[in-house]
């Protein structure tokens, strides 16, 4: 199943409902959103910075991930970016593709 890095920063709004529930209560959230499109979060951590959060969940496709970045959005309470990851498996077999491709001038 691909893995997806959501990174995701509260709105003022979301981080009153953050105070009120605290960090556990997001943690379940984010899980049965994961597991409501057939996917399973794997890691979710507050942090410092840029971003709020740093989660990674394993869903199905890139149809779910957008609805997941879509419900999150439309919510109010966060805003996300949404990162694919990629294997070493992965990256091994797309060194291995011959790419016809000419740099720009070239």
């Amino acid at each position: 199943m691909p893995r997806f890095l959501i990174q995701g920063t509260f709105t003022p709004d979301g981080l009153r409902g953050l105070i009120k529930e605290g960090g556990s209560g997001r943690v379940d959230a984010v899980r049965k959103m994961a597991e409501s499109v057939g996917g399973h979060m794997e890691s979710f951590d507050f942090c410092f910075g840029d971003n709020d959060t740093y989660v990674i969940c394993d869903l199905p496709d890139n149809q779910a991930a957008t609805a997941v970045a879509l419900a999150v959005g439309a919510s109010g309470g966060a805003t996300t970016k949404t990162v694919a990851l990629l294997s070493p498996a992965e990256v091994d077999r797309a060194v291995r593709q011959t790419v016809d491709y000419r740099a720009p001038g070239a």
